[in-house]
């Protein structure tokens, strides 16, 4: 029953087939407000839950424009292309963010993170 709005990213965790696309389940998580960080309300959804993301170091790449599935898979390829074969990170999954509301027509920020192991 709190509105809290929007926040940025929006962080989708993807978890990639053996051909580079994407499978069928993904995660979507909203970072929470800091003012309801240290107790956040309890959701009234059972599919909604809390978690906690741990500190994490990441390789990142960034883009523009109206993201979709195929411009996150295509900038991971070139992401996971540019890192070679010597950068240890998890190859299950990998998040795409977005950082803009849907009406913003330029300017737009995305980006690809794979969690460094």
């Amino acid at each position: 029953g709190v509105g809290m709005g929007m926040t940025a990213p929006v962080s989708i965790t993807a978890f990639p087939a053996e051909d580079g696309s994407l499978q069928q389940k993904v995660k979507v998580s909203l970072r929470i407000p800091s003012q309801f960080q240290a107790n956040p309300p309890c959701p009234s959804d059972e599919n909604i839950k809390i978690e906690e993301r741990q500190g994490m170091t990441i390789y990142s790449t960034q883009f523009g424009g109206y993201a979709k599935e195929v411009d996150y898979v295509n900038y991971a390829a070139k992401l996971k292309s540019a890192l070679g074969s010597e950068a240890a990170y998890r190859k299950d999954f990998y998040f795409c963010n977005g950082y803009d509301p849907p009406m913003k027509p330029y300017g737009r920020r995305n980006e690809v993170w794979f969690v460094k192991e």
